[in-house]
């Protein structure tokens, strides 16, 4: 008889030997929101890596214009049809939104890598370090966010000692819209770090890590952070939508993505004044972001639902 078959059932009727990661995910599949977005994105995901090879493929250029070729329907050459400046919507799209799910990850990524740091120390340390962080983190969240945002894109990077090409790149851009949100958006996870640290440093293991001459990096490392990586997981995947939404208000502002370079929120700025000539211009960008944003948030509810250990069966 195998070990499995000799192991003794646990509430509910699961074998012991079932893992934790496998009864997350039986968890995460009973949440059919969850499933559905997951597939959803994925299927966003391919659409937006897949630009390159069908532009090739079709010979056309998502940033190349051609006057004459305004405001195009739909065709066998243009699929959605062109911009107002005669550039291929469907390709737009596709290179948009790499733009906009980058942003979202790698400004989540930043800004959450510092939220947990701060929060982990705050939460280990205490004292006055823990009472200087957090007061740090209150001002951050007492400050208005969309109108901060705004006044951090408004600056002037050539005042920062930046060339005026440089300052005005593509990419320029796209790592200061980056940096922006990352500045910002951390608040939340770093409050609810130092809350579960504090629940875990006292826990018996760590006490007896520390009696045992460990250093508190190591405690940190070791003990701590593998523990309370549940709900930092589902907070930095609740964090992504919120993020790809800053970025479309900041574009749609025009102080995101500098054009010709498509992201989903500078298109949809563009085609703010395009309404009544070609309303689709702007259907299809915002489109896109509604059911990301709606995508990203189940997957989020789906995985706070399969990491929860109180959920049901």
């Amino acid at each position: 008889m195998s070990l499995a078959e000799k192991a003794p059932p646990l509430a509910g009727g699961r074998a012991a030997s079932d893992s934790i990661w496998a009864l997350r995910w039986k968890r995460f599949r009973q949440h059919r929101g969850g499933v559905a977005s997951l597939v959803v994105l994925a299927l966003l995901a391919a659409f937006c890596l897949a630009a390159g090879p069908l532009e090739t493929l079709r010979g056309v250029d998502a940033v190349q214009t051609d006057l004459f070729k305004r405001y195009e329907p739909p065709s066998a050459e243009h699929w959605l049809g062109t911009d107002d400046a005669g550039r291929d919507e469907l390709a737009r799209l596709m290179r948009g939104g790499q733009i906009s799910l980058l942003v979202g990850l790698l400004a989540t990524v930043i800004g959450g890598v510092f939220g947990v740091t701060l929060g982990l120390l705050a939460g280990y340390f205490g004292g006055r370090l823990d009472s200087a962080l957090m007061r740090f983190t209150d001002g951050m969240i007492a400050l208005p966010l969309l109108p901060l945002l705004i006044v951090l894109g408004a600056i002037d990077l050539t005042k920062l000692g930046f060339s005026p090409d440089t300052a005005h790149s593509p990419s320029m851009s796209f790592w200061r819209i980056i940096v922006i949100i990352a500045l910002v958006d951390w608040t939340a996870i770093a409050r609810l770090v130092r809350a579960s640290t504090l629940s875990v440093k006292e826990r018996e293991f760590v006490l007896a890590s520390r009696a045992g001459g460990a250093g508190h990096l190591h405690i940190m490392a070791a003990h701590i952070l593998p523990n309370i990586i549940t709900p930092i997981i589902v907070a930095f995947t609740l964090t992504v939508g919120r993020v790809i939404l800053f970025e479309s208000v900041l574009s749609f502002l025009g102080f995101g993505v500098t054009p010709p370079t498509p992201s989903w929120g500078n298109m949809l700025n563009n085609a703010q004044e395009l309404v009544t000539v070609a309303p689709a211009l702007a259907i299809y960008p915002g489109l896109l972001i509604f059911i990301t944003v709606i995508a990203v948030n189940f997957l989020g509810d789906a995985m706070q639902h399969a990491f929860d250990p109180r959920s049901e069966e």
